[in-house]
């Protein structure tokens, strides 16, 4: 009988586990390698908001007008510590130059391709895990405080035109739906096709535990280099050298450093984002975020997770404690009585993020044995188990189900 091909994935967050799991059904032999093991950087501590309504790319051209107000406001939700600002202005360059409508246009779409398949995808691959009771499907509330109507009307018709399944509630509503909401809440949007988890290091957790059960192998190491040969791939860390077959490169922020000795040069940096968990009885029954506010509030096992804020200021600089107790004021002034607590955690994740919005998926144009799965900005719980069924099928030489051609690495060059 002729062995299965050797696949090595880099990286166990959340996109690393599920396409563990989905190359290992397809018949491969798959290592699993992370240098913190599973779910330690991002899937730990994200919103766990499968948030398939966001098919907007980041690089809107009216968020121009709300940067400085944004930047001067210490509880806003964008930072740049100025020491990294030199270093952050060719990402924000090419960020604005994402802005024109018609690089908007056509990120929207590519983004609206990943989404609309992202919780079938998860349904299939949770449901032969026996995970299926980790996705909660009760819908998502963007609440609005004093945006005006028309601006409102004109968000709404925009998500329906990319046809996004939503409602437009009033005031009544919106309480209706979820009575500890403050009376600044003036109407919201109820996303319907959407879902959350109670837990994303869990969902991780189970996910990897179906993949150990069913023979994958999981090593903790720190990935030092990808070696790329005619016949496959070497992987180098500080246990030694491993062959393989394939790799596949998973490890978001962290994927650029790897890259780079294979000349491979991508606008990779990193939206540092904090949470805030509050250990109480939750207030909501849904995720609930706030379009002035920007932030968004998600109720978990544990009690109630408070997350966003973006900061640049690289890999390497320490957390800020500020950026996530600033997200308590939100949370109070969009709930009606939110109990005090002085047992509150805190912390901070790397997001990988592209200035076009959209992830790094696919063969490496150069390296036939090397693939990528990096970049997923906000979405990367979101858009985990559809990346695991895109790369699947590249991998097994199968069509993939959507044109994979908006998310290759050559876009950048």
């Amino acid at each position: 009988m002729q062995q299965p091909q050797r696949i090595a994935v880099i990286g166990a967050g959340v996109i690393g586990i599920c396409c563990a799991l989905s190359l290992q059904k397809q018949g491969f032999a798959v290592t699993l390698i992370d240098r913190k093991g599973i779910a330690k950087e991002c899937s730990y501590g994200n919103a766990g908001h499968f948030a398939t309504e966001q098919v907007f790319p980041l690089a809107d051209k009216r968020l121009l007008m709300q940067l400085p107000s944004m930047l001067l406001n210490p509880t806003g939700p964008l930072r740049i510590r100025w020491s990294y600002l030199l270093r952050a202005m060719p990402w924000f360059m090419r960020f604005a130059w994402n802005m024109r409508s018609q690089r908007f246009r056509r990120h929207t779409q590519a983004l609206k391709a990943l989404n609309q398949l992202a919780l079938p995808a998860y349904d299939e691959l949770l449901a032969e895990a026996g995970l299926i009771h980790l996705l909660e499907k009760n819908g998502s509330l963007l609440t609005f405080e004093d945006t005006k109507p028309e601006q409102i009307k004109r968000e709404f018709e925009a998500f329906k035109a990319e046809g996004v399944k939503l409602q437009w509630l009033d005031r009544q509503q919106a309480l209706a739906l979820e009575p500890a909401l403050s009376e600044r809440v003036q109407s919201a949007f109820l996303f319907e096709e959407v879902g959350h988890s109670l837990d994303p290091e869990h969902l991780c957790l189970s996910l990897a535990k179906h993949f150990i059960v069913l023979g994958g192998q999981l090593l903790q190491q720190d990935v030092l280099a990808i070696e790329h040969h005619q016949h496959g791939v070497k992987v180098r860390s500080q246990a030694g050298i491993q062959d393989f077959d394939k790799v596949l490169l998973c490890a978001g922020a962290w994927s650029k450093k790897l890259l780079a000795p294979l000349r491979y040069r991508v606008p990779l940096d990193t939206e540092r984002g904090y949470h805030l968990m509050l250990p109480v009885d939750n207030p909501i029954s849904r995720p609930v975020a706030s379009a002035e506010r920007k932030f968004i509030m998600t109720p978990m096992s544990g009690g109630l997770r408070l997350a966003g804020t973006v900061e640049f200021a690289g890999l390497e600089r320490e957390m800020d404690n500020r950026r996530a107790d600033c997200l308590l004021p939100h949370a109070k002034a969009l709930l009606k009585d939110l109990p005090e607590t002085q047992m509150a955690s805190r912390w901070m994740g790397m997001r990988p993020s592209l200035p076009d919005s959209l992830p790094v998926l696919g063969q490496a144009p150069n390296h036939q044995h090397l693939y990528l799965a990096f970049g997923h900005q906000h979405l990367g719980l979101t858009q985990g188990a559809v990346t695991a069924r895109l790369i699947t099928q590249l991998v097994a030489g199968q069509q993939p189900d959507i044109d994979m051609q908006p998310y290759c690495i050559s876009r950048f060059n």
